[in-house]
């Protein structure tokens, strides 16, 4: 049923006359070819299938954010929300104007201050951060291949000036505590963290499956931070499009101007899509069209 569902969606989605670009402002992003496309789906009880570019690597990008701040929530509990809340932005994923008027205080940690502020936590938790951050990246993808991208690692750093503007506003306030520096590259790090559209749907269950990874049972998460954390996803995952989201699709999940989107139906699947075209408010095009058809067809959304 599944893999029919999908090529019908990978037919429809390809017939549709979706407008977009790439995120151009990151250089290596520019030279994905736009053309790029895959959906898969993981179930819970060991189904999967997809369709479309399934062996090709994406860049997660703000995707990753979700992890970082998984191993902060996991290692500091409920004191990580003295750091970013829970709030929808409703403004740019890189605005500086609600961080002013705020205090430095990040809306929520999957913009792009608050991962930031979740970086500063890791490198005062962890003692080799970039290596712990991507070795628990691993543990919960049951995968010891996935890694950074260097050159898109490169790109974003030579290029990051909006998120400089903002982890010094936030120093500013005093929401900092380490150097600025420091903690922007393990930020461009976490953030060129890349994987396949099956990898990145694999990765993805343990927020389907109440904060256990699938394969080993491990709990990473509880069922309380999970259910939160996934309530996080619903309202701040695709920035100022959220409502949008959440009306068409009806998902917890979370965006990267990579041009990826994972989703998940909590007891039941995740889903990663994939297409590096995207719309004004940095969201796939054909990712959110492919999920609103999947949840659809398959009468499956949260409501």
């Amino acid at each position: 049923m599944y893999q029919e569902i999908l090529n019908e969606i990978f037919k429809e989605v390809g017939q549709s006359n979706c407008r977009g670009k790439q995120a151009d402002y990151i250089p290596e992003l520019a030279k994905v070819p736009p053309d790029k496309f895959a959906i898969y789906l993981t179930t819970l009880d060991g189904k999967s299938c997809g369709v479309g570019d399934l062996n090709d690597k994406l860049s997660l990008q703000s995707i990753a954010k979700v992890f970082g701040f998984t191993l902060a929530y996991k290692l500091k509990g409920n004191a990580v929300f003295q750091h970013v809340g829970v709030e929808p932005s409703g403004d740019p994923f890189n605005s500086l104007i609600q961080l002013e008027q705020e205090h430095g205080m990040p809306r929520n940690p999957l913009i792009n201050a608050g991962a930031i502020a979740i970086c500063d936590i890791l490198i005062d938790k962890l003692s080799n951060p970039e290596q712990d951050l991507l070795d628990f990246i691993r543990k919960i993808a049951h995968n010891d291949t996935i890694t950074y991208n260097p050159k898109v690692y490169q790109s974003e750093k030579a290029t990051g000036h909006r998120n400089r503007a903002l982890i010094h506003l936030m120093k500013s306030f005093g929401r900092i505590n380490n150097d600025t520096e420091t903690v922007l590259d393990l930020y461009f790090k976490l953030c060129s963290v890349e994987m396949t559209a099956p990898e990145l749907s694999k990765t993805f269950l343990v927020y389907a499956n109440h904060g256990k990874i699938p394969e080993t049972q491990e709990q990473i998460l509880t069922s309380s931070q999970t259910k939160r954390l996934n309530a996080i996803m619903q309202t701040c995952g695709f920035y100022d499009e959220a409502g949008e989201f959440t009306f068409r699709v009806g998902l917890p999940g979370k965006s990267g101007v990579g041009g990826g989107i994972a989703a998940i139906h909590p007891g039941k699947y995740a889903v990663a899509v994939w297409s590096p075209l995207l719309n004004s408010k940095g969201n796939s095009v054909k990712g959110m069209k492919a999920l609103e058809l999947l949840t659809t067809k398959l009468g499956w959304s949260i409501f």
